[in-house]
């Protein structure tokens, strides 16, 4: 995902959407990309000139806006519009389902990534001043798709000039391989944990090998624990101010039953998350 030509935000008329559409106009400035509205409802000329008034009150725009109404189930119609559009990110915020009084991004955030074509930003503190990203989490778990989250993290930290960054590896418990019941065991578990970290951290160093990261802090952790609970937690713990996040992988029915990593970090976001497709 490393280079952002095209953006598209979901908008609902909720009390949060002048934060969003302020939130969006900076980061299409940012990444000098289109940014593109969907509002999945009815489209009205109040809706129409509400939007036009917000666009005029935010940043104005170095690329024009394209804004796009229609009407159906608001995960299929923002999927759809994703693939038409060639949408580079995505950003939810609050999304609203026409005639309901409810605003949410957990249960519509859980569906459409696991089948959005694109990456995808969740906005849980949208702000109509920037507020300014100093840290950035990203997860360095071993898997194929880490190294090119990575290496998007450091794209966006400078577009958003960020200066810190720190990786976490979440190793789960079940790779100590040691039960813990006395002062022996306690110290091999201690031996285990120092040797995952050694490997961990290596295999990490490897991949920033390749990485132009001058001017930013970079900071690896390893964490011992739930994989996505852990990392969603530091995060919380540490306020940063992004986590950002391997793309979940095409999830069967008994990830669906069970919960996948992912869906912890979903079900709290600790903070604003960018799953990169």
């Amino acid at each position: 995902m490393q280079k952002i030509h095209k953006i598209l935000i979901g908008f609902a008329f909720s009390p949060n959407l002048k934060a969003n559409i302020f939130e969006a106009v900076r980061l299409a400035n940012m990444f000098d990309a289109q940014l593109v509205g969907v509002h999945v409802g009815t489209k009205s000329n109040q809706k129409k000139t509400d939007l036009n008034v917000l666009l005029s009150e935010a940043d104005k725009l170095k690329n024009p806006f394209k804004s796009i109404w229609k009407e159906g189930n608001p995960v299929k119609v923002i999927l759809e519009t994703c693939s038409q559009e060639r949408i580079d990110l995505l950003i939810l915020g609050a999304i609203q389902k026409e005639n309901l009084l409810k605003y949410y991004v957990g249960s519509i955030a859980r569906k459409i990534t696991r089948k959005a074509p694109c990456s995808v930003l969740l906005l849980i503190k949208p702000s109509l001043e920037r507020v300014s990203c100093k840290h950035i989490v990203v997860n360095g778990l071993k898997d194929e798709k880490t190294e090119e989250t990575i290496k998007t993290a450091f794209v966006v930290s400078k577009y958003l000039e960020c200066t810190k960054i720190t990786i976490v590896e979440e190793v789960s418990q079940e790779e100590l391989h040691v039960k813990v019941n006395d002062d022996k065991t306690l110290r091999k578990a201690n031996i285990a944990k120092e040797r995952l970290t050694t490997r961990e951290d290596q295999r990490v160093k490897h991949i920033l090998e390749d990485i132009k990261s001058k001017n930013i802090t970079v900071k690896t952790q390893s964490i011992f624990g739930k994989r996505g609970y852990s990392i969603g937690h530091y995060a919380k713990i540490k306020r940063a101010d992004l986590l950002v996040m391997n793309a979940p992988n095409k999830l069967g029915i008994f990830d669906r039953i069970f919960p996948h990593d992912i869906e912890y970090i979903l079900s709290e976001l600790p903070t604003d998350v960018l799953i990169v497709k």
